[in-house]
């Protein structure tokens, strides 16, 4: 199953296919109000040290994790501007567990476990493969750091 290209953003706009296309992606589904949401700050960091190579974060606020997601999409982009200068792209809600769980979180789990918590990691590749990383993976991890370099090539 290839990446879903028909991405929503947070406004409700289709993602352009050029935010994403020929890129390393680093997707993560994040929440506003949660122990792990500091790691925006590292997410931020990240899309800076790598954009210049072809590298973008993508987060994706989700609200299955202790409802800590709970904000319209309107508030969820004034806290993340506001609070971390995330300037990278945020997708609409979606959930990544369960009969619901979204078609791009179906092809980033593929044939494994659920998500364990908000700020699970999936560093997708330019040629479709993904790399999975667990939600107490911080941004700066060398791990992390090593699969995005690997992808970038």
């Amino acid at each position: 199953m290839p990446l879903p290209t028909n991405l929503t953003t947070l406004d409700g706009a289709p993602l352009a296919p050029e935010v994403i296309d020929g890129k390393v992606v680093l997707f993560v589904n994040v929440a506003s109000a949660c122990g792990l949401t500091p790691q925006y700050s590292g997410l931020v960091e990240l899309q800076n040290e790598y954009s210049d190579r072809g590298f973008v974060v993508v987060g994706v606020p989700c609200n299955q994790f202790g409802a800590q997601e709970p904000g319209s999409p309107e508030e969820i982009k004034e806290f993340t501007s506001s609070k971390y200068n995330v300037e990278f792209p945020l997708l609409e809600k979606q959930d990544v567990n369960g009969a619901n769980r979204s078609p791009l979180y179906a092809f980033l789990v593929g044939e494994g476990p659920d998500i364990q918590w908000n700020f699970g990691k999936f560093v997708v590749s330019r040629d479709g493969s993904v790399e999975r990383f667990e939600p107490a993976v911080k941004p700066d991890d060398a791990g992390l750091k090593a699969a995005i370099e690997k992808a970038l090539g």
